[in-house]
């Protein structure tokens, strides 16, 4: 079947390294439908369907949602170059912490594997300037008596260097998620934003103590509240703590 004529789904899931099932998907659910059928009722995908999929599936590699893609690229002000732009610059950032995130590994694997124990600046240099016990003794100060810090306490006195590569990594996935949403103008008290606080609430619970909606609702407080909280979460992005602060807090609004 020629580009002329219309592409058929397999032609397309072949094409895009897709599933015909996802694609089938995609149709059901008006992200990629195919502009006409042929004559035997076979999908046939024109030049403009293509171009949809291509952006679809950038943003599906940026970790969006399919109901927020959907929702974006339904938006009034919708314009492909602009979108290609952006993601091409988010593609850009990911690219660069993923391969920092690589050399971190081999770095850690090599040590392990010679019986090397990497030095305090090996470490921090590791985690991009991020120290776990930074804020340790205004922690216990504020909180020492609480149930959260002994918690918190407890786990992280167990933890590897493996373990705190991995919090990392997902701290780091958690933030570009907050700065997808950014780029893209979606809300902060969207449903996405509000899902993406919900994770961040969960990382917590995972890896450091039980963090209760109240907890969770006076940490977002806190981003923006403290100079320094907020200093260094936005050195992830430029106003992150804010969209931060606001997500956490439509997340638990009554």
């Amino acid at each position: 079947m020629s580009d002329a004529q219309g592409v058929t789904v397999g032609e397309l899931a072949s094409m895009a390294g897709v599933t015909v099932r996802t694609l089938h998907h995609y149709d059901e659910i008006g992200l990629v439908s195919p502009e006409r059928r042929s004559g035997s009722g076979y999908r046939l995908y024109g030049h403009g369907d293509v171009q949809r999929l291509q952006e679809v599936l950038y943003f599906r590699e940026l970790g969006f949602a399919l109901g927020d893609i959907g929702d974006i690229m339904a938006g009034r002000d919708y314009d492909r170059t602009v979108v290609l732009t952006r993601q091409r610059l988010l593609l850009e950032k990911k690219a660069e912490r993923v391969q920092a995130m690589l050399t971190a590994i081999d770095a850690a694997l090599a040590a392990d594997q010679e019986g090397i124990q990497m030095s305090n600046e090996d470490m921090l240099e590791v985690f991009d300037g991020f120290d776990p016990s930074e804020y340790e003794e205004e922690a216990k100060q504020r909180w020492g008596e609480s149930e959260a810090y002994r918690q918190s306490a407890q786990r992280t006195a167990q933890y590897t260097k493996a373990d705190w590569q991995r919090i990392k990594a997902e701290v780091d996935d958690i933030n570009q998620a907050f700065l997808d949403l950014m780029a893209s103008g979606t809300p902060a008290d969207s449903d996405a934003a509000k899902g993406v606080a919900a994770r961040h609430r969960a990382h917590i619970t995972e890896w450091f103590y039980d963090c209760t909606p109240e907890i969770h609702a006076g940490l977002g407080q806190m981003y923006v509240a403290d100079a320094r909280f907020t200093e260094s979460i936005d050195k992830a992005g430029e106003g992150l703590a804010e969209y931060m602060s606001k997500a956490i807090a439509a997340l638990h609004a009554a």
